[in-house]
């Protein structure tokens, strides 16, 4: 046993074998305890309903222990192991220096991970025709995260970082400044991305344009109008401008007069709501509201038709329309009802 104490007690470089014994070890716990961390983190996740909060936060957490990069680890290792060791000024210095870098390369990969994490939770993240967007939108995250982080581990480092604040400060201003269309362009299609307004295969209306979303870009977006030609609007614009977004309309009312002529008989002007009512509800794609005689006009009797269709696509729209006017004009036609229209009687 005396041999045993002896043995632990030389010394190599200032520490006895002892204190080199346990530096080895505390040099291994990153490289143990982190792995055997993630197998349990894995291993609950198997039993967490998927879409429960407890499963959310254990992707969360996998995602952090993923991003921890295996250098970082080493950092680590040689942490704890200097805590027991002790070694030259210089040496120390160094490796203070490397922990210090060490511990927010790793704060940096944490937070990228984090706002990945809750990017990846929103739909927009999976859908290939905003990719784009959210791209540059962690590319816009990354510099930030690492100037901040950068700036932190100077100031750790005892840099004075009060000049460099001031300098990137002023740059950054003369840069947006020269830049402002461009980042105004590319903060729309941030906006557009998250807050969705409208997005690849809507059909909307803006102002005198109409037309179909085929292109989301970084600085512009395309619709398809209805007449066949590409419009191509800024995504500034087109958050500036009162957009109608007609592609989430549940269902599209259709609103119009008929003109019935003052001399057909009273029997027939009974049957003018009734038959309208019929040849609407016979349209598989349409909802009857209302027909009413709204107005007693100068040449003719007023009816107000309304209903909505259920599918507000403009080609089905479109057909269903065509498919309700043709069985008006017919129906009238078969009871004797006659349309009006405006008429001068010169009186000799």
């Amino acid at each position: 046993m005396t041999d045993l104490h002896e043995l632990l007690a030389q010394r190599y470089l200032g520490n006895s074998l002892a204190q080199w014994g346990w530096a080895a070890l505390a040099f291994a716990i990153p490289f143990i305890v982190l792995p055997l961390v993630r197998q349990q983190f894995s291993a609950l996740r198997r039993h967490w309903p998927v879409r429960s909060q407890g499963s959310q936060t254990l992707q969360f957490l996998l995602g952090l222990l993923s991003s921890t990069s295996r250098v970082v680890r080493l950092v680590l290792a040689f942490y704890l192991a200097e805590k027991i060791l002790k070694l030259p000024a210089a040496l120390d210095h160094f490796f203070d220096v490397v922990i210090v870098l060490g511990a927010w390369l790793q704060v940096g990969l944490w937070l990228i991970a984090a706002v990945r994490h809750l990017l990846s939770q929103r739909e927009a993240m999976r859908d290939p025709a905003v990719g784009g967007s959210l791209n540059v939108l962690m590319f816009c995250v990354q510099v930030v995260v690492w100037a901040v982080v950068s700036l932190l581990a100077l100031d750790n480092l005892g840099v004075n970082i009060s000049a460099l604040l001031a300098g990137l400060g002023i740059g950054g201003i003369a840069v947006a400044l020269a830049v402002q269309t461009m980042l105004g362009d590319l903060l729309g299609s941030l906006s557009i991305t998250l807050d969705k307004p409208f997005v690849v295969g809507d059909w909307v209306k803006l102002e005198d344009y109409e037309g179909v979303v085929e292109h989301i870009g970084l600085k512009s977006t395309r619709l398809r109008s209805v007449s066949g030609e590409q419009i191509i609007v800024t995504n500034a614009d087109m958050l500036k401008s009162r957009l109608r977004n007609l592609g989430r309309m549940p269902e599209r009312r259709v609103q119009f007069r008929v003109h019935v002529a003052y001399d057909t008989p009273p029997d027939k002007i009974t049957q003018v709501a009734a038959l309208i009512e019929e040849v609407v509800r016979a349209q598989p794609q349409t909802n009857y509201v209302a027909c009413l005689l709204l107005r007693l006009g100068t040449y003719a009797l007023e009816y107000e038709v309304t209903y909505f269709v259920v599918d507000p696509q403009p080609m089905q729209y479109g057909q269903t329309v065509d498919a309700v006017n043709r069985a008006i004009v017919a129906r009238f036609a078969e009871a004797g009802i006659s349309f009006a229209y405006p008429t001068q009687r010169n009186i000799v």
